[in-house]
Order: C-alpha cells, then structure tokens, then sequence
C-alpha cells in the first residue's frame, strides 16, 4: 500500500469510528481548531454540502442554538436536527437567505481527469461561493472554500483581501497530499449588516 493510499484510509477509518458521514469531517475540524472560525449559536450556510460531513460537524460547533443550512443539489446522506437542507443548484438558483455568521464551501467539480478543466471549473465555483458570502455575510462573517492550486487562485485571494481583515492559504493535513486543494479561511468580513 503506498503512504498515500495509507493515510486516505485512515483518515476514512477514523470517520467511520467517530460517526462521520465522510473523511471531509476532518478538514473542517482542523481548520476550526486552527483559526476559530466557529462559535456556539452561530448561523452558518454550508455550500456543496452533500454528503454532509461538514454540516454534521459544524451543527455540533454551533450547538442547538445555531443553524446550519445546508445547500446542495444532490441530498445529504444524513439527517441532523439543527440542518435544514436545501437542494439548490448554487451555479443557476437564487439563494434567498442572509444574516449568515459563517459561510463555508466545500465544492468541487465532477472531475474529469482532465487537469485544465477541472481546476477552471472548481475556480469558477469558488468565485461564485465567494459572491454567495458576499451577498449574505453579517458585517464580521467567517468564509472558508475549497479551492484548486493554480490559475485564477490569486484573483480569488486578492478579492478576498479587499473583504476580509484576515485571508489564508492552507492545506489541511486530511488533505491527500498529492491533492492540489488547498482552502481558502477569511475572517471577519468587512461589510455586511451587522
């Protein structure tokens, strides 16, 4: 087994010990832990949320008191009692909903193999989850996004800059490492209703 495969599988063994719909349920955790993005009571709207590993996680972060919505076009493959899902193609629907604290994205293209397309895809989809926060962020919010390493990355850093006192770069470690995704963490938006 090379390490690559090994450390996929662990962090799947993991999930499947801890209850966790799916391997991703890491990624959000590690990045929690390592820049509070989440508090008790919050409002959150997680995009590309199927099978739902990142809602699961994040409805235990915000407790009872907080909601998760989340917005997919495909269902989630678990229930939890502080989500409400709502199927939604986020590249041709409205989302009619604000005031979130957090908005976070955890989508990705049908991959195809082909490198070119499907990097321009996923960057055309965190764009487009980057306007999503920009439309329903509290003045103060918290975005977190997949992104693909390569062309097109810099624009979406540079726009976030100009919306966030805080913007990161990161790979979290239940990141595949030959993986070319990385996620983009901002904080505290700087407009917004408060």
């Amino acid at each position: 087994m090379r390490p690559e495969d090994a450390k996929r599988d662990h962090y799947r063994k993991m999930a499947k010990r801890a209850g966790y719909v799916s391997r991703a349920a890491f990624k959000i955790i590690e990045l929690n832990k390592k820049y509070g993005i989440f508090k008790t009571g919050q409002r959150v709207l997680d995009l590309g949320a199927s099978p739902g590993g990142w809602s699961q996680v994040v409805s235990k972060l915000v407790g009872p008191e907080g909601e998760v919505y989340a917005v997919d076009k495909r269902p989630l493959k678990i229930e939890l009692e502080n989500v409400k899902f709502l199927q939604i193609d986020i590249l041709n629907d409205r989302i009619d909903l604000s005031n979130f604290d957090v908005v976070i994205s955890d989508l990705a293209p049908n991959v195809s193999g082909v490198w070119e397309h499907d990097q321009y895809v996923q960057i055309q989809l965190a764009k487009r989850a980057l306007e999503i926060a920009e439309s329903t962020l509290r003045r103060g919010g918290n975005f977190v996004c997949k992104i693909f390493d390569g062309e097109g990355v810099n624009d979406i850093v540079n726009r976030a800059r100009k919306e966030f006192g805080f913007v990161k770069l990161t790979k979290p470690k239940a990141s595949r490492k030959e993986s070319s995704e990385l996620y983009l963490v901002c904080k505290n938006y700087l407009r917004g209703s408060s």
